[in-house]
């Protein structure tokens, strides 16, 4: 995964996740001088591809099995990314001066860990029921407690968040009847959650208790249809006897 972020400036701060491909474009016209170069460079001062004004290509030795430059487009995929491959990016012309064309920080990151979500605490009441919960990662955690009634549940305080120790987002949030627990950085994201109903019986029962309310009155209002229309009939016939 890649995502692109553009500052105020020419410079584009790129994300990547370790391991997977990095690519770079150059979205200038190119024109090599005859006494110059096309390069890529790490840092303004390892160059990882060069070419020259004849079409040479040449990739730097430490750079060779996992480059792969486009003469056409000048752009550049750099495979299987590791931390030592974040810096700066540059795509340069070089003659009597040297002229950026395109210009990149790049920040290899590792995919966030599993994040887990566990209720500590319970407390039911016929009015009310509240969860105290834990969103925890490896190296984080952080804790919240929600508080729900016959109609509505409410986060006390609000939406949770932290940055966690390895720089990642950590969250606890509410979501219709979900509680949901994430945590992610620019490149990945992972998350937990669990349905309030398995915890409080409030909006469960408010719904079984309405059901069976209504179908007593169903039942009750069919009945007494049955029983008018038997005594309906049973007076006719009284009354055509009588006749």
């Amino acid at each position: 995964m890649c995502v692109l972020f553009t500052g105020s400036s020419d410079v584009t701060t790129v994300f990547v996740q370790k391991g997977k491909n990095l690519h770079l474009d150059v979205n200038k016209p190119v024109v090599i001088p005859e006494n110059g170069e096309f390069r890529w460079t790490i840092n303004n001062s390892l160059n990882v591809v060069r070419l020259s004004p004849d079409k040479t290509t040449r990739i730097s030795d430490s750079y060779k099995g996992r480059v792969e430059f486009s003469v056409q487009n000048h752009s550049l995929l750099l495979k299987n990314v590791q931390h030592s491959d974040s810096g700066d990016y540059t795509a340069l012309i070089t003659g009597d001066k040297n002229q950026p064309v395109a210009e990149y920080k790049v920040i290899i990151q590792d995919p966030v860990s599993p994040v887990q979500l566990s209720v500590n605490s319970v407390s039911n009441s016929r009015e009310s029921c509240n969860l105290t919960v834990t969103c925890s990662t490896e190296d984080s955690l952080i804790s919240s407690t929600f508080r729900c009634d016959n109609q509505t549940c409410n986060q006390e305080g609000g939406e949770q968040s932290e940055v966690t120790t390895s720089g990642s987002s950590l969250r606890v949030y509410l979501l219709n009847d979900f509680i949901i627990c994430n945590h992610s950085n620019q490149v990945s994201w992972t998350r937990d959650m669990k349905e309030i109903q398995h915890f409080c019986s409030l909006t469960a029962g408010s719904q079984s208790i309405s059901l069976c309310l209504v179908k007593t009155v169903v039942f009750s209002v069919g009945l007494i249809i049955m029983v008018s229309a038997v005594i309906s009939v049973h007076l006719m016939e009284r009354l055509k006897k009588q006749e």
